[in-house]
């Protein structure tokens, strides 16, 4: 829907209300990394009229704190969901608490969500505490809403932002100059999109096969016959 090329010696945070202010926020929920749990970014989303939910780091340490402080074995669990796929077990539990008192605009509650991960293959369990704070009152979203707006969200990091990192790893890249880093990460997106509405879903396979013949790309593209 928007895009915006952060420039050298800033980072994402600057590029946050420029990217949104082209987009009608209007009843929407905004989710982003932990960088952008900004009181600045929560004040503004709610003048957009949107609502957040944004992940609590330890780069905030007050806030992280006090919402992982909180007595979360005497919560009632709200949602869980079991999955079962790519040779490993994962179990997902979520809860959440009206909070009234954070130091966060317009935070209304807090969320833990836990994460159990077992891996058939290696046999390793590990396990992941992740904690949320969310501008929407209580009952305004039901549980497995909150968790699909979660997972909404991990999804993206590992769809795209993850294929870019590590398949075409944009980090290495040694083009800098003018617009062309932008121009390179939207052909990027091209490439990992038009491969998904094929059906794709191992990128680098992906890439691998239509680099083979220069025809396959063309039909992916529908330009061929």
């Amino acid at each position: 829907m928007a895009q915006r090329q952060v420039a050298d010696k800033t980072n994402e945070i600057t590029a946050f209300q420029p990217l949104l202010d082209s987009i009608d926020l209007t009843g929407t929920v905004i989710t982003a990394d932990a960088l952008h749990t900004q009181h600045a970014h929560g004040t503004y989303l709610r003048s957009r009229g949107a609502h957040y939910t944004a992940q609590v780091k330890a780069n905030h340490p007050g806030l992280f704190d006090r919402v992982r402080h909180l007595p979360w074995r005497e919560i009632t669990l709200d949602h869980h969901d079991r999955t079962r796929a790519h040779h490993r077990l994962e179990i997902r539990r979520l809860k959440t608490v009206a909070f009234a008192h954070l130091d966060y605009p317009d935070a209304r509650q807090a969320l833990q969500v836990v994460r159990w991960r077992k891996d058939f293959t290696s046999g390793k369990l590990t396990t992941e505490r992740v904690h949320l704070i969310t501008s929407l009152p209580p009952g305004t979203a039901t549980g497995p809403q909150l968790a699909a707006w979660i997972r909404g969200h991990w999804k993206i990091e590992n769809l795209l932002h993850h294929v870019r990192d590590r398949t075409f790893r944009e980090d290495d890249s040694q083009i800098h100059i003018g617009r062309l880093p932008r121009i390179m990460v939207g052909l990027r997106n091209l490439a990992i999109d038009v491969h998904r509405q094929d059906g794709r879903t191992n990128i680098a396979a992906a890439l691998r096969y239509t680099a083979r013949d220069c025809r396959r790309s063309l039909t992916a593209l529908g330009l061929t016959g």
